[in-house]
């Protein structure tokens, strides 16, 4: 899934970046969210694979923080781009003559530079909250990566105040952008349902639901890890949860997000078809 995840990632990042036609504000947002994916896939599986594959299943505390920046920043920054995203889908469907004017290249930009800062801000404040805190003797973490949930539990001081500001962390980067996401998509099915057309509200409304499953996915797992009680977490419920919002969630943003879109599989098409003509010139 990891390799999987990798190559269609890097693949969408390739063509976008190539393709002139591709340059245009949702193409952008998708190639940053196809950044986003490869970034946190190499932050976590590589170390998770070697730990298991040589059994040294140590990391530093610099090495640590680093994974808890480096995953919140990434994981953070990628529900706000969602959130961008469907705004781009509600002015495509709801707005099409106004779509330059409502969604222009300096709005676009102006809110992937805030999804990265606003994913950067909370990355860095709860890696240095937690390795701030004196950790007991038992320095295990029962988990798949570093996680800042998982330090809390390992920690010897008192860390409600901690909890109650990463509780309203989470309220901010996971409730809000996912307010601002079912809003979009609650607003387009409303213009969908007025469609004239069968096939335009049929294909309309497979679009939003397979975009919605891939949100459904990410949020309802980030808000599992992140927002639970500490009274109810399990640690093996935790580890397959992460997965999927660090793994499984990034396999298929590619296939959903990007090969669905139209100029991209005509991109993608185009691509297949100049390497099948250079390799028949070359035999």
């Amino acid at each position: 899934m990891a390799i999987a995840s990798l190559m269609g990632n890097a693949l969408m990042l390739v063509l976008i970046l190539l393709d002139p036609r591709l340059h245009r504000p949702m193409c952008f947002l998708l190639s940053q969210l196809s950044l986003m994916d490869l970034l946190l896939v190499c932050t976590i599986v590589p170390k998770m694979a070697a730990d298991y594959l040589t059994c040294n299943k140590a990391i530093s505390s610099t090495g640590c923080g680093l994974q808890i920046f480096v995953s919140l920043t990434l994981g953070g920054g990628e529900g706000f781009l969602l959130a961008a995203m469907s705004y781009d889908r509600y002015v495509a469907v709801c707005h099409p003559l106004r779509y330059t004017v409502l969604l222009s290249r300096r709005l676009c930009l102006q809110m992937t530079l805030a999804s990265w800062f606003l994913g950067a801000a909370d990355g860095l404040m709860q890696a240095a909250a937690v390795l701030s805190f004196a950790f007991c003797s038992a320095r295990e973490i029962d988990h798949l990566f570093c996680e800042a949930p998982m330090l809390v539990r390992l920690a010897c001081a008192d860390t409600s105040v901690f909890e109650y500001v990463m509780y309203i962390c989470c309220v901010l980067m996971l409730l809000v952008p996912l307010s601002l996401i079912l809003t979009s998509y609650g607003l387009i099915l409303a213009a969908v349902l007025q469609m004239r057309s069968n096939k335009a509200r049929k294909k309309a409304c497979a679009t939003c639901s397979s975009h919605l499953s891939v949100v459904g996915l990410f949020f309802g797992a980030a808000i599992f890890i992140y927002m639970r009680p500490k009274s109810y977490r399990s640690a093996n419920h935790d580890k397959v949860v992460s997965t999927f919002y660090t793994i499984f969630t990034p396999v298929l943003n590619p296939l959903i997000y990007s090969l669905r879109n139209s100029e991209v599989k005509e991109a993608l098409k185009k691509w297949l078809r100049k390497c099948t003509n250079f390799r028949c010139q070359q035999t």
